[in-house]
């Protein structure tokens, strides 16, 4: 029973952090560019709790790993009003970027940690070594993911502020069908593959070896851990 809850342990704590850190970043950094939402309806907060969504955070994951092997989940959005922003064109890019921008951090302090690792004692030094390996995979897939360019993912809104109005105003207008679009290339694409015998995932396949040179990249910079 200890095993399986420490190795449920090493999952579920860089899951809860990473997504709960990600969605108040979005909060924190529209309350420091002009709108309240977010911090009016508590949503700027470390407890897990205020941003899980039922089915986007539990039920959709589950599902995806039972039937796929590979799990896709959201929290709920963090409410924005984008006519408070000081600068609303500029702002939304800042505000989109602060939630990946959270991920890159705590995977930056995840690989940091593992300095730590070699001076515990070795059940602690284990659990603790793959939390970080884990938050480090985590973090850089959330990152990555949610870069990608399409609306409603922070990489679409991104995009949206930065590119010349016409291109933006033809991007923005992707985001009624955006996340249809996510769904379907994430969930129902792999589901399909899986039921004619072939293992196909086009959006894992395309963020793995980003990810991958992410968390290399992470490691190069802190130095490997003393031995």
């Amino acid at each position: 029973m200890n095993e399986f809850l420490q190795q449920v342990s090493v999952w579920a704590l860089p899951i809860i952090f990473a997504i709960t850190l990600h969605e108040a970043a979005h909060g924190w950094m529209a309350d420091r560019l002009g709108d309240p939402t977010a911090r009016m309806l508590g949503r700027i907060s470390i407890n897990p709790i205020r941003h899980i969504d039922p089915l986007g955070t539990i039920i959709l994951p589950g599902v995806m790993l039972l039937a796929t092997n590979f799990a896709f989940g959201y929290a709920k959005p963090v409410p924005v009003n984008f006519r408070n922003l000081r600068n609303p064109r500029r702002d939304m890019v800042w505000v989109a970027a602060a939630g990946p921008g959270a991920n890159v951090l705590m995977a930056l302090v995840a690989a940091l940690l593992l300095h730590v690792v070699p001076y515990l004692p070795e059940q602690a030094a284990y659990w603790l070594a793959a939390n970080c390996i884990n938050a480090m995979l985590i973090n850089g897939v959330l990152a990555v993911f949610n870069m990608i360019p399409i609306p409603p993912l922070d990489g679409g809104r991104v995009a949206v502020g930065l590119l010349p109005r016409a291109l933006a105003y033809r991007l923005a207008r992707v985001e009624r069908y955006g996340m249809l679009i996510v769904v379907g290339a994430v969930f129902l694409v792999p589901l399909l593959a899986a039921q004619m015998g072939y293992a196909f995932n086009p959006v894992f396949e395309m963020i793995a070896p980003v990810v991958k040179g992410f968390v290399r990249l992470l490691l190069s910079i802190v130095g490997p851990p003393l031995q």
